[in-house]
């Protein structure tokens, strides 16, 4: 008997089980999500590379006469500027060189003078046939041959005193000094070969950043030109911005004033020049620095956040939300950030509402409860931009 009771009990509990209940059969309810328009904004997109500093201007100073070093004027690693006095060679050889040739240049100046004394009165004896004509050919030839002296002695006088000149060693730029290589009491060698290497000077301001531009850029760049929609730096100067490894951002602005005229086939890229102020002249060449310049024209962009772009397989797609309020499944093609935000080259328009929160909880097709939201970011307060640096 009470075996009959236990089957008619599971019986029982077995028919509960097998009846649907309302829990199991209700939809499940529409999820709330946030919304918003993209952001419409005309921007500029930048092409980012890594260049090197180098000075626009660099000297290697040396000596053009031969002689000991008798005094060292400069501070190593200064500021100098052009015309400065660097270096003094003991000029007591020269001075005596150019004493010198000037007795020689006065005593062919004598005798050119009295060689043209001579063929002047013989000119007057010719005419009375004083003398014979080889006679005033001789003198006349004598003359001639003096005036040459003159001359030479003259170029040998400026050739001394350049010399001499040059034991003053100065500055040909502006610019920071390196250190002396050759200290006081040393000897040097002047000449154009051989001569003897002082010291180096590089100018600071404006500074150069020369960097490498892939080919595939480079004939976008040209391609660009050709539909007018960007300039290229062969014809006119171009807008390049800079940072430092220590700064965030390209927080310097410059212009791009040469591009290479060869492409180089080891490396497939060609080089351009970026120019910078350098007024405090902290930046040195060496200095590795990012650099970005404008990579198309300016269009109007769409910008959205980018928590709201999801990726399926490594494609970007974003949930739109329909007339009806029902989420859109909708792959779009994503570009760089702009303002905190992502541009989004293809796969929406201005006047639709994308969902920025709430992504997870969306399935395609599926209700939901929009409720508006912004899409631009809140400003930094000054008080948070200070404390994050």
């Amino acid at each position: 008997m009470r075996l009959h009771y236990v089957l008619l009990g599971t019986a029982a509990l077995g028919i509960a089980a097998c009846k649907p209940t309302e829990k199991n059969t209700a939809a499940p309810a529409p999820a709330k999500v946030t919304v918003a328009k993209p952001v419409v904004k005309k921007i500029i997109e930048w092409d980012e590379f890594v260049g090197r500093m180098e000075s626009r201007k660099m000297v290697n100073l040396r000596a053009r006469v031969s002689g000991y070093i008798e005094k060292i004027h400069f501070r190593e690693g200064a500021e100098v500027k052009e015309g400065d006095l660097l270096i003094t060679i003991d000029p007591r050889p020269y001075q005596a060189a150019v004493e010198g040739a000037r007795a020689e240049l006065d005593r062919n100046s004598t005798r050119a003078e009295l060689a043209k004394n001579e063929s002047k009165r013989a000119e007057t004896l010719i005419q009375s046939r004083s003398i014979s004509a080889e006679d005033y050919d001789t003198r006349l030839k004598a003359a001639a041959e003096a005036d040459a002296a003159v001359r030479s002695a003259e170029a040998m006088l400026k050739n001394a005193e350049l010399e001499l000149e040059f034991t003053a060693v100065r500055a040909p730029i502006s610019g920071r000094i390196s250190y002396a290589l050759v200290t006081e009491g040393n000897l040097v060698t002047g000449g154009e070969r051989d001569s003897t290497l002082l010291t180096t000077i590089v100018a600071l301001d404006p500074i150069y950043v020369y960097f490498e531009v892939d080919e595939a850029s480079a004939l976008k760049y040209r391609d660009m030109h050709r539909k007018g929609t960007r300039v290229s730096p062969m014809f006119e100067p171009i807008p390049v911005e800079m940072g430092l490894s220590n700064e965030s951002g390209f927080p310097r602005k410059g212009k791009v004033d040469f591009v290479d005229n060869v492409l180089r086939p080891d490396t497939g890229t060609i080089r351009a020049r970026g120019v910078f102020e350098n007024t405090d002249k902290l930046m040195a060449p060496g200095f590795f620095a990012r650099v970005r310049i404008p990579g198309s024209g300016e269009y109007d962009a769409l910008l959205i956040r980018d928590e709201s772009i999801g990726s399926d397989q490594g494609r970007a797609f974003v949930f739109v939300v329909t007339a009806d309020n029902k989420a859109e499944y909708r792959p779009v093609e994503i570009g760089p950030m702009e303002d905190g935000l992502r541009v989004v080259r293809s796969g929406l328009k201005a006047d639709e509402r994308i969902i920025t929160n709430g992504v997870v909880h969306v399935r395609d097709g599926a209700a939901v409860v929009p409720e508006d939201g912004q899409m631009a970011l809140p400003p930094i307060a000054p008080q948070t931009a200070a404390a994050g640096k």
